[in-house]
């Protein structure tokens, strides 16, 4: 089978990356029903199953937070001969005009440039974020190119140097609803090269719709480039409304039980067969937020509803991380956990990467030895290479849908 190469930007912990390559286990309950997809999964451990291998492999993977590489490049590594750059975007971009030859050949891009300063948990700057592109707080400094809230004008430079038949940019569903915004970007990415890009109207895919235990909501970018695509994919394509056979976003799976809809899976299939904390072998699973209750009133201090989706994992705070139970006097409703001596405690790392749909094969703690290169990652990176990702089972959703249909966008290229 020939490889599509693939650049990934911003990559984190390399959720998209994963999701693109496949070959990773899932639950059996988060597989679509066969009458909508025809995956061939090769079952593995009870109730779980191994997705097949796509036709993409990630040559390239690139962020600037160590933390994101240390729980990259031991999961990676063991995959294929990526390398993986921990400088800024615009700092390689610069290099690359300089002579330097950072980008490779690729025929996939894909980078999900920061969020935070377009997301509604935090305070919503977009294009006018004050921090740099190395998201440090420019003191004094207005806004320009190089500032954190424009990065997607650099992935736009890569797409420009590369000029990969398909790119793929994600961000918050925030970003849909901060002015201009979303048009203004894709305006921005349908400009690039001679040819240009037909940007197809982003859309927002929530991840539970596709089997993530998760309401975690995403908004996605995909861009063709023009001079590749077959003249009944781009009429296809530039239509008002896209038919499904030429579609770039995935159908849901889960959702409303019908022929073709599963139902949604929740944190209780999801967090099942983990034993608890003091009794797992797992560093991950061993590893939980310590922050006591603060009060209903803030963000994360509430309990789980095992019976529903999980709750989007956040990055960055201890206490941003929800309760796996509550006591009763803070308003928890697993009392019968409880009452058998299981402690009030926050979601372990390792369970926030089982809602996120990682395997647990990819390790999100890690002490600093030889054995594993320094690659040292603590609870606190974990948590927050976590809430920063892109669930590997959604961008694997993303990636299929594409190489189903490429040969309908570009022949036998």
């Amino acid at each position: 089978m020939k490889r599509k190469a693939v650049i990934s930007l911003f990559s984190g912990c390399g959720g998209m990356d994963l999701g693109f390559e496949g070959g990773f286990e899932i639950l059996e309950k988060s597989l679509p029903n066969q009458e909508s997809r025809g995956w061939s999964c090769e079952k593995s451990r009870r109730g779980w199953a191994k997705l097949p291998r796509t036709q993409f492999e990630v040559v390239l993977a690139n962020d600037i937070l160590p933390a994101a590489k240390n729980a990259w490049m031991p999961y990676f590594s063991k995959r294929n001969d990526a390398a993986f750059l921990p400088d800024s975007i615009v700092d390689l971009v610069k290099r690359h005009r300089k002579g330097e030859k950072v980008f490779p050949a690729a025929d996939v891009v894909t980078g999900g440039f920061p969020c935070q300063d377009f997301s509604v948990a935090g305070k919503r700057l977009g294009f006018s974020s004050h921090k740099s592109h190395l998201g440090v707080l420019r003191k004094g400094d207005l806004p320009d190119e190089e500032n954190r809230g424009k990065l997607y004008m650099w992935m736009k430079a890569v797409v420009e140097i590369v000029k990969p038949k398909i790119f793929i940019a994600e961000n918050v569903k925030g970003l849909v609803s901060l002015g201009s915004v979303k048009d203004t970007i894709q305006k921005d990415f349908s400009k690039i090269g001679k040819a240009g890009y037909l940007v197809v109207e982003p859309r927002v895919l929530r991840a539970q719709d596709y089997g993530v235990p998760q309401t975690r909501e995403r908004v996605i970018f995909i861009g063709f480039r023009k001079d590749m695509l077959l003249s009944k994919a781009r009429e296809e394509l530039e239509a008002k409304l896209i038919s499904s056979e030429y579609n770039p976003y995935p159908e849901p799976t889960h959702g409303r039980v019908d022929g073709h809809l599963r139902k949604y899976v929740t944190v209780k299939e999801a967090l099942f067969g983990l034993p608890e904390p003091e009794r797992s072998f797992d560093l991950s699973q061993q590893t939980f937020s310590r922050a006591r209750w603060y009060g209903d009133h803030c963000q994360g201090n509430k309990e789980i509803d095992p019976c529903m989706p999980g709750p989007t994992i956040r990055a960055e705070h201890h206490g941003n991380i929800e309760f796996r139970r509550l006591d009763k006097a803070h308003g928890g409703m697993i009392d019968a956990e409880l009452k058998i001596g299981m402690q009030e405690r926050r979601l372990t790392v390792r369970e926030c990467a089982r809602i996120q749909t990682f395997p647990d094969n990819y390790d999100f703690v890690r002490r600093s030895s030889e054995r594993n290169n320094g690659w040292r990652l603590s609870g606190s990176d974990g948590y927050r290479v976590l809430g920063n990702a892109v669930p590997p089972l959604l961008g694997y959703h993303i990636a299929a849908n594409l190489q189903n249909k490429w040969k309908k966008y570009f022949g036998k290229k």
